[in-house]
């Protein structure tokens, strides 16, 4: 066989694939979407439930200063955060997309070779922002001394994280979800043992140690667990070291694209994705920079109060609602490189199917996940921190606001896999500037819920003017979105009122005050109400229009008719 020959039958092999596997080719695109989504879901619920696991102990050893380190744990998080998304500055997802579409046409060199170009402007920004964030700390401080010892300890992540997460958009350009699943997860894990060791022994043996620092160190742990991330990805492209090696060999080699080429187009790429990626955080750092001069200006509570307001609603309940975001968030990383290919190949009618789908898998998994927290809202509170009202309240109302917050992340995403980047970001200054102008009125009248009120209302506004978007361009299949979303509302609403009445009928009998009969509360609710819906959207053959032949096979398992 001659090399063109063999490249046209590598073509035809790998065009709309999972390259790194030997049945590549096989799977349909929904297919791959779901195997993706399971992967991201997994890595990423069990990630989140990690990461709020901790949180029970390390309230425990900080005591009396447990909101007070909250509050301060939470203002060094959001500015690293937004440091973090632009040290890493959208580049894993424009990767992602562009390595993707390279694939697409079967020049995987050329791939790769963005792969590599990617990491040395991965590395220079990672510098550039830890430096930033370093020595600039006494200037974000915002009247609080405590918060330049955090932004030390958390400018180290900053460092590493960006080529963890470049490499992450690497594998994910060739739909590989596992490695970013697992990496994911064992970066949490190591992030936990560290925080958890070293507030221990500040604050744990005695009760009485100096919290800030102990704070700092629970910080510092980001850095741990990146350097933890970082070894299983390495272990990762060991193993695919010979595919990706043959891949390359046995490209087109059709196009040639400069080195300044390159770099142009990852950053053409990426700066939407800074913007989009980091929207949830840009929206809370106005929540940070705003809240407490509202509150000031229309309140006379005292510092300490509003320092534990801001850890209720921006920290505690923001904590356990996003390992119901984290559902979408995952939806959302495997659906960029699928829809980039259909956008590669003009496939229309195949992006607007795919569009459909990712909103139909959207409304299976976060809607009664959102509902569900909602119903267990005050054991799940009383488990990672303490008995309180307040808490329960805007942890309730957190996780409707969840469900805006979830549709965003996914139809953003999708936005950016058709291509539409500018666009997107045009609708989330839109949404913004609506933000801006509800968070006086909201956080003077309702004080920390006014916050997720005004939150909302900038959200709700972005996901309407891209829904529109998407529908004019590409057409919208609502009489079949409407119909499945129907049915989802109906049997998660029973799921909220069975798990609901489950919580308040067992708290006749226990006390809400114990974490250990919260947890039993909650173990009751997820299992009674999961199985009304799991019964359900199975016995109505809903089910089907996400997981197909699967579903059928959960019925006769489960002897459903």
């Amino acid at each position: 066989m001659d090399k063109q020959s063999e490249m046209d039958n590598s073509e035809s092999l790998y065009m709309g694939s999972q390259p790194l596997r030997d049945n590549s080719g096989k799977s349909s695109s929904k297919a791959k979407m779901l195997e993706g989504s399971a992967w991201m879901t997994a890595g990423s619920i069990f990630s989140r439930i990690l990461g709020a696991i901790y949180i029970i102990p390390w309230v425990i050893w900080f005591g009396v200063y447990s909101d007070q380190a909250n509050a301060l744990f939470t203002k060094g998080y959001n500015i690293y955060s937004f440091f973090l998304i632009a040290a890493i500055a959208g580049i894993p997802s424009a990767i992602s997309k562009q390595v993707s579409h390279y694939n697409a046409i079967n020049e995987f060199a050329l791939g790769q070779r963005l792969y590599k170009r990617g990491l040395l402007l991965s590395v220079g920004t990672g510098i550039i922002c830890a430096a930033i964030l370093y020595f600039g700390a006494p200037f974000l401080k915002d009247g609080d001394p405590n918060v330049i010892t955090v932004l030390h300890a958390l400018a180290w992540a900053v460092l590493v994280i960006p080529t963890m997460s470049l490499t992450r958009g690497f594998f994910q350009g060739y739909q590989e979800m596992g490695p970013s699943a697992v990496s994911q997860f064992i970066e949490q894990l190591a992030r936990v043992i560290y925080m958890l060791t070293t507030a221990y022994f500040i604050m744990g043996k005695s009760g009485q140690g100096d919290w800030v620092y102990g704070v700092s160190q629970s910080t510092f742990a980001a850095f741990i667990g990146a350097l933890g991330g970082l070894l299983v990805l390495g272990i990762y492209f060991i193993k695919y070291r010979k595919r990706l090696s043959y891949l390359s060999q046995h490209s087109a080699n059709e196009l040639v694209v400069s080195t300044s080429t390159l770099y142009k187009e990852i950053i053409a790429q990426a700066v939407p994705f800074i913007i989009i990626g980091s929207a949830i955080t840009i929206f809370q750092l106005i929540d940070q920079y705003t809240f407490f001069r509202i509150m000031n200006a229309v309140s006379d509570y005292s510092t300490a109060v509003l320092n534990n307001m801001y850890a209720i609603f921006a920290f505690n309940a923001n904590k356990l609602v996003m390992i119901v975001i984290s559902l979408a968030s995952a939806m959302a990383v495997t659906s960029v490189p699928i829809l980039s290919e259909a956008k590669t190949r003009g496939d229309r009618a195949e992006i607007s199917r795919q569009v459909t789908d990712s909103i139909l898998l959207f409304a299976f998994l976060m809607i009664p996940a959102a509902l569900g927290m909602a119903a267990v809202a005050q054991p799940a509170y009383t488990l990672f921190y303490h008995l309180s009202d307040v808490g329960t309240a805007i942890l309730q109302f957190n996780s409707y606001v969840a469900i805006v917050l979830g549709l965003f992340t996914v139809i953003s995403a999708i936005m950016q896999g058709i291509g539409e980047n500018v666009l997107a970001v045009k609708y989330f200054c839109v949404g913004m500037i609506v933000k801006f102008i509800f968070q006086f009125p909201m956080v003077a009248l309702f004080s920390a819920v006014g916050s997720l009120i005004s939150t909302a209302i900038g959200f709700m506004v972005v996901n309407w003017l891209i829904l529109r978007h998407i529908n004019l361009e590409y057409g919208l299949d609502y009489r079949r979105i409407n119909t499945f979303i129907g049915k989802i509302i109906t049997y998660a609403f029973g799921t909220f009122l069975i798990a609901m009445v489950v919580t308040n009928g067992l708290y006749i009998v226990m006390d809400p005050a114990s974490k250990v009969q919260s947890l039993l509360v909650i173990a009751a609710a997820v299992v009674l109400g999961g199985a009304f819906y799991l019964y359900f959207v199975l016995k109505s053959r809903l089910a089907d229009e996400i997981v197909g032949a699967r579903a059928a096979g959960l019925r006769r398992m489960l002897r459903i008719s």
